[in-house]
């Protein structure tokens, strides 16, 4: 898998060469931004269904259409690296936010930093999403989809263990406390469940208890790592500390990601870190639950900001009408009626609390987490984080099930090493 990254990134990197000679500048589109074009959008399988109704939203009313072609998230890099090869990358592409400095940094998207300065809600877009698709001050992409992580509890099983369901913990310590209450009532219930064979799982649901304690991961610039900080260790100590007494379920050992879900849709686990989108999924089993935001060991919280990035592809001929739908998505109409009326998560901090989340708290919670959480920013975050071979991997089993401060030195070590790399 690894290997296979690897030629991914460096097909994208001779890309990148051909696509410098075209230059780096806004590209001019045709006269008219809504003038009955046709637009191609791709985006990975994950993200397929909410473009769509972007797109159909969209299409609706603009005589512009833009059609969307959906590939397999493991396919996706490699295809969006053949077409830049070839310059015929679409009009518009999504990518994991995490790929964003990549793609950024070697201009498969072209430059929208004037485009955005002149766009009234420029200040209130996801600020992590917008860092993300930056690269030397020059803005790339801007917010497509949000995913965010938090925490989820089960409120018969609190009411059952003598906690009360309206209280979630205000603390890492305290939510260790909670899984413990609740893993005292035996059987076949469990007090918390994690990934722990899962290095994206990891970073998305530790990650924030760290950031909540004014901790890093990453140095500014994404060329460092700094995963042995004290902050870390605290936090890979309550999660060992959780599994060794049998509090988290055995299972979390070897969690890779694919069963995640299932494990915590069996009503069996107290409380546990995971995507906010799990929530109606949680809700169709018949699950009572309760939504918190990730602390840290003794307060504050924080959350991943996962999700999306969207921009125009560097080859495109049609700039001014990809930006007319590219900022129509920033739009009340798009991020009211599209996404929070499908029970996304806005990518507008102002729009938190609106007319379709207002019936429920929690969503209104999870919304407003955007603003409070970060997105990691590297240029080399795909192989040193979440490949299956990456450092990152191997620092998160050590950590959690070996040599815990050897893990975290050793790991610090071999990620920068990997961020590093031309």
């Amino acid at each position: 898998m690894r290997t296979r990254g690897l030629r991914v990134a460096s097909a994208v990197a001779a890309a990148a060469l051909v696509l410098a000679a075209c230059g780096g500048q806004e590209q001019a589109g045709t006269a008219g931004a809504d003038d009955g074009a046709v637009l191609t959008l791709w985006t990975r399988a994950a993200t397929e269904s909410v473009s769509k109704a972007y797109a159909d939203a969209y299409n609706a009313t603009h005589r512009n259409k833009v059609e969307v072609t959906a590939y397999p998230n493991e396919e996706y890099p490699a295809k969006l690296a053949s077409a830049a090869g070839a310059r015929s990358l679409p009009d518009l592409f999504a990518a994991d936010v995490v790929f964003a400095p990549q793609y950024a940094s070697q201009g498969l998207w072209a430059d929208v930093t004037d485009r955005l300065a002149a766009l009234p809600v420029k200040d209130r877009l996801a600020p992590s999403h917008l860092k993300a698709g930056t690269w030397e001050g020059a803005n790339f992409a801007l917010p497509h989809t949000i995913d965010l992580s938090v925490l989820l509890y089960n409120k018969d099983l609190y009411a059952r263990a003598g906690l009360d369901p309206e209280r979630p913990p205000r603390t890492l310590r305290e939510f260790a406390d909670h899984a413990r209450a609740v893993d005292r009532l035996g059987g076949d219930v469990n007090g918390t469940y994690f990934g722990g064979n899962c290095g994206g799982c990891v970073e998305f649901t530790l990650w924030p208890s760290v950031w909540a304690a004014n901790g890093d991961v990453l140095d500014p610039d994404g060329e460092r790592a700094r995963v042995d900080s004290p902050e870390m260790a605290d936090v890979f100590a309550l999660y060992r500390a959780l599994y060794e007494e049998g509090v988290a379920a055995p299972a979390s050992k070897d969690e890779a990601g694919p069963t995640w879900l299932g494990a915590l849709q069996s009503g069996n686990v107290g409380i546990a870190p995971a995507p906010s989108v799990w929530l109606s999924a949680l809700e169709e089993k018949g699950l009572k639950l309760g939504v918190a935001p990730i602390s840290g060991l003794t307060g504050g919280e924080s959350t991943f900001v996962g999700g999306d990035a969207l921009g125009i592809g560097a080859t495109s001929d049609k700039v001014e009408q990809a930006w007319d739908f590219l900022s129509w998505t920033t739009s009340d109409e798009a991020q009211v009626e599209v996404v929070a009326k499908n029970k996304g998560v806005p990518t507008r901090t102002d729009l938190a609390d609106n007319e379709h989340s207002a019936a429920d708290p929690r969503t209104v919670l999870v919304n407003g987490l955007v603003a409070k959480g970060r997105t990691p920013y590297a240029r080399n975050f795909n192989v040193s984080f979440n490949d299956p071979q990456s450092p990152w991997l191997q620092t998160v089993r050590g950590a959690l099930f070996g040599d815990a401060r050897r893990a975290l030195a050793d790991g610090n070590t071999a990620i920068t090493k990997s961020l590093q790399q031309g």
